[in-house]
């Protein structure tokens, strides 16, 4: 980018802003969170020190959680766009109200900021989701305000960012489809944190966190059949822990509506030791709960319930320790 001047070391730490110490924010941050200290400590250094930064990994690994917890005690804003092809230069800029203008004729009053001139005057972060789905020109338009912490609108003038903006990007590095490769000059510009799925237990306590069951056999179970999914054979992407969340929810209901009983933490039991009623229960919640999620490949010639259907064939029936909690 010619005759571009590199403000990008010209910004604020949170405790250059009066929110306090790093380690007293990364205290708070944290008790939003299950596990993630490792890229809780690496993200947070990241923004605290100026940088804008990209985040790789799959759906459902706490990302937008963690900036969330993070804008949340910083006291900032989070503004939120999907990158996908309809996210033009001026959609994220922003335009001149038509109506406005045609009465009035361009000028500043009647300019509609979009959430990147919105993240600029408010100091917040700019969170672009899917951003190797947002179009060059658009990736351009970031580049400029990552570079100058400013960026100029004609009719308009320049609009100056405040301290603390930051240019936060998600990517699923296991997803090519409908996306286009980022140039040199967009990865020299961003700190990267890649970011993968926790281990069970963590995934564990997520699930015990999000749904407040008291039975720890379903939640177990949930997990395990969730995980399974992202080793199966015939399946190319699996399921987050959302997933697990949703099963065990569904199962939950499913088996009040139902009047069969799941088994508390206090009778678990081998999995192949379970009553039926509460296996069937799990089964259907698995297919309504997962088959949306994950992703068969296209050789397999099978169907994602049918898939399904052999992962629980293989926790409940045929591989009894895994699901055991631990």
């Amino acid at each position: 980018m010619t005759g571009v001047v590199d403000r990008s070391s010209e910004v604020a730490s949170p405790q250059a802003q009066g929110h306090g110490p790093i380690e007293e924010i990364r205290r708070r941050v944290a008790t939003h969170l299950v596990g993630r200290q490792r890229e809780l400590d690496l993200l947070l250094a990241a923004v605290a020190a100026g940088r804008d930064v990209v985040i790789e990994g799959p759906p459902g690994t706490s990302k937008s959680t963690l900036l969330g917890a993070i804008t949340q005690e910083w006291g900032i804003p989070l503004l939120f766009v999907e990158g996908n092809a309809d996210l033009t230069p001026a959609r994220i800029v922003g335009h001149h109200n038509p109506a406005q203008v045609l009465r009035e004729d361009y000028h500043e009053d009647n300019f509609v900021p979009g959430p990147l001139i919105a993240a600029m005057k408010s100091g917040g972060f700019l969170y672009v989701e899917e951003f190797n789905r947002a179009p060059e020109d658009t990736l351009n338009t970031l580049l400029t305000a990552m570079a100058e912490r400013r960026i100029t609108i004609p009719r308009v003038g320049t609009v100056e960012a405040l301290p603390t903006f930051r240019v936060v990007a998600s990517m699923n590095p296991y997803d090519n489809v409908g996306t286009t490769r980022l140039s040199t000059s967009v990865h020299d510009r961003l700190c990267r944190l890649a970011i993968g799925y926790q281990d069970a237990e963590a995934e564990r306590g997520i699930v015990r966190l999000r749904t407040l069951l008291d039975s720890e056999r379903l939640i177990s179970d949930a997990v395990a059949l969730t995980r399974a999914t992202r080793v199966h054979e015939a399946i190319t992407q699996g399921s987050s822990v959302r997933g697990a969340i949703d099963t065990a929810l569904v199962a939950h209901q499913l088996a009040a509506l139902r009047q069969v009983s799941i088994p508390s933490s206090s009778d678990i039991t081998p999995p192949r030791n379970l009553p039926e009623d509460y296996i069937s229960v799990v089964l259907e919640a698995i297919l309504v709960s997962l088959s949306g999620r994950v992703h068969v490949d296209e050789t397999a010639d099978s169907t994602p319930e049918q898939v399904l259907r052999t992962i629980w064939e293989d926790h409940f029936l045929l591989e009894p320790a895994a699901a055991a909690p631990g």
